[in-house]
């Protein structure tokens, strides 16, 4: 629906929503106030209705708790004809991303185009929120009381997260202040720093977080970006290969420098039906640009390995990380990354067994690509027999859809962890009482209770140690778990739509509220990043006094079972939906005589650095969400505070 000409696009003080017919006599004038009720109305109908009632009570008063709020009327419909109706509010309009993304980035990425903007009311001091009830003191969260999994049509409650204290609204205002003019306009973070500089910073580990636009200069200091990776001051480029989830083609393109455009690329997809002939229609201008699609016949499996493959006239060099290929995530977010080093070429004749390191790095990776069953692949695994790889000192930890049994079950997944774990960790004194931390940026369902998945078969791999070490009890909840909370989200860099990035569902969540027991707050101020969202996923165990590392695991499987893996059989076989890949470090792959890491307090400073200290790219020891903090949710309204662009969020 579409307003009449010449008519103001922005609704205002609406205290009788949904009561269009009440509307009328207001003085947006007669027929024309019911009708732009009636479009707010359609616009509030596509939401769930479990938090209608909600959204309501937030939205629905001209002056709430928190002022009124702003809302485009020509939203609903301009965005499927891509223009926007004539406005006086002059609200552009733009079309969604024209790749294959989730629905959460989809609303992310409208949200940015078309902002719902919260207006504070002049000289009202806000009221506190309304206390939400909580179950249990640490729960983060209050949801309906059922955990049955089959009773999808329950209600949740929710509460709209508040703030309510002048120290907040003076905090958020210096955020705004330091939050980027704007995110229309695309710019890479740079600095003066050579890039070899960089690598060399990286050593022994060769891993490195991505520039973030919006922080202070010495926080990019050790960090790449895309454009870096691909900079012929790493190599001459020949050819290519890029698997990933999420890909913008003519983007991706750009990234490459203008000498290396016209080079064979390789991109490795989950795509299908519609989005896979959208994504070929994408790559159709561009000639070098061939697709591989990557089988998946399991229900709900998708394609989420982010690799690089890069061949060079100089040798050859993998890159394993956790962005997608699209603008946002090499933009505002925490990334990381894992960069090999610049692999040689064999010399003729050599034997099959040269090449390979003490990790079996060359052979895993030989193995995960010839699960794809992919012509175009085997030729990459040609070109890998013919290359040095013997340098490497991470392990391969990838996951790919099937069903496995015996041997290989230990391949892949959370059992594949388990393994190395069991196989190659040397021992540690009192390690039995080490914690194990998940930080992730995505959260699958995982039974109504924590002995369905969680604490059964893979807290048993991540909490393996050697041969004969006996695992953690489980009481204590020694998993920590480090998911963004709803104010992370909110005073991010870049607000709300950070959450497009996050996308934990209602639907989901209200199926294990036990689970936000175990919730940690997002904060990184060793490495300047705690308003950049993390998109990365890492996984790692901690002594006691968080100085020392057992291992770490960086990698793109978030917390779920289609990652990771789940028995069936009576445990006899392992079931895995979706592509994920990452590496993990070891002490022992690195010769450090003590058998673990150190942990580097704050990573991009040399002060107090010595030989084997790690950076990890977050705060130790987390901090536990306190009885106010909730979890990111992504489709669910929150519209009682702004965010640090003013903004509040109401996806559709």
């Amino acid at each position: 629906m579409r307003e009449p000409p010449g008519s103001s696009t922005v609704i205002r003080k609406v205290s009788c929503f949904p009561f269009c017919m009440n509307f009328k006599n207001r003085k947006t004038g007669g027929t024309h106030g019911a009708q732009v009720c009636i479009e707010l109305c359609m616009h509030i109908k596509r939401m769930p209705f479990f938090f209608l009632a909600a959204f309501i009570r937030s939205a629905g008063s001209q002056q709430g708790s928190y002022g009124k709020w702003t809302l485009s009327s020509s939203e609903d419909e301009s965005e499927d004809q891509g223009t926007s109706s004539t406005s006086s509010s002059k609200v552009k309009v733009s079309p969604p991303p024209q790749y294959p993304c989730s629905d959460a980035r989809k609303e992310s990425y409208k949200r940015k185009s078309n902002p719902l903007k919260f207006e504070e009311i002049p000289g009202k001091e806000p009221s506190p929120a309304k206390k939400p009830k909580i179950d249990r003191e640490d729960s983060g969260w209050c949801l309906s009381s059922s955990e049955d999994e089959s009773q999808q049509e329950k209600t949740p409650k929710l509460e709209s997260v508040g703030s309510s204290n002048k120290v907040e609204k003076a905090n958020l205002q210096k955020e705004r202040r330091r939050s980027p003019v704007s995110v229309d306009k695309y710019r890479t973070p740079s600095d003066a720093q050579d890039p070899w500089d960089v690598l060399q910073s990286g050593e022994p580990f060769c891993f490195y977080l991505t520039k973030v636009t919006g922080v202070k200069p010495k926080y990019n200091t050790g960090a790449l970006h895309i454009k870096d990776i691909l900079s012929p001051l790493f190599g001459t480029l020949v050819s290519s290969v890029q698997f990933n989830y999420c890909i913008d083609i003519a983007w991706l393109v750009k990234q490459y420098p203008e000498e290396f455009r016209d080079k064979p690329l390789l991109i490795v997809h989950g795509e299908k039906q519609e989005s896979k002939t959208r994504l070929h229609e994408d790559a159709h201008p561009y000639e070098n640009v061939r697709l591989c699609q990557a089988r998946l016949d399991m229900a709900f499996g998708t394609h989420h390995t982010k690799m690089m493959l890069l061949l060079y006239k100089e040798g050859l060099r993998v890159v394993i990380h956790t962005s997608n290929l699209i603008r946002d995530d090499w933009y505002q977010k925490t990334q990381g990354i894992w960069l090999s080093p610049l692999y040689p070429k064999l010399p003729e004749g050599s034997s099959s067994l040269a090449g390979e390191s003490k990790t079996n790095f060359r052979s895993d990776l030989m193995a995960y690509l010839a699960s794809y069953n992919s012509p175009s692949l085997r030729e990459w695994m040609d070109i890998i027999k013919q290359h040095d790889l013997s340098e490497t000192r991470v392990y391969l930890v990838g996951s790919t859809p099937g069903r496995f049994q015996a041997n290989d079950k230990e391949k892949w997944g959370h059992f594949r962890l388990r393994k190395i774990l069991r196989e190659k960790c040397s021992p540690i004194a009192g390690v039995e009482s080490w914690h194990v931390i998940g930080q992730f940026s995505s959260i699958g369902s995982m039974g109504s209770d924590q002995s369905k998945w969680l604490h059964s078969e893979f807290s048993e791999s991540l909490k393996t140690f050697g041969k004969g070490v006996k695992t953690l009890p489980h009481s204590g909840n020694p998993l920590q778990l480090i998911y963004p909370s709803v104010d992370n989200v909110r005073t991010s860099l870049e607000g709300y739509p950070a959450g497009g990035s996050l996308p934990y569902s209602i639907q989901t969540a209200q199926k294990q509220p036990w689970l936000h027991t175990y919730f940690h707050r997002w904060k990184a101020e060793t490495s300047g990043r705690s308003r950049a969202m993390p998109h990365i996923k890492t996984y790692m165990r901690v002594s006691p006094d968080c100085q020392e590392l057992a291992w770490f695991l960086v990698t793109s499987a978030n917390l779920s079972k289609a990652a990771w893996g789940s028995l069936e059989k009576q445990g006899t076989q392992l079931f895995i939906r979706s592509y994920e890949l990452g590496v993990l470090f070891l002490p022992s792959a690195f010769d450090l005589p003590n058998g673990t890491f150190k942990v580097k307090l704050n990573i991009y400073s040399n002060e107090g650095a010595t030989t084997g200290t790690f950076p990890v790219p977050f705060d130790l020891p987390p901090e536990r969400y306190t009885g106010k903090d909730r979890p990111w949710v992504w489709n669910i309204p929150y519209v009682n505070a702004p965010d640090s662009h003013g903004n509040i969020w109401c996806p559709s």
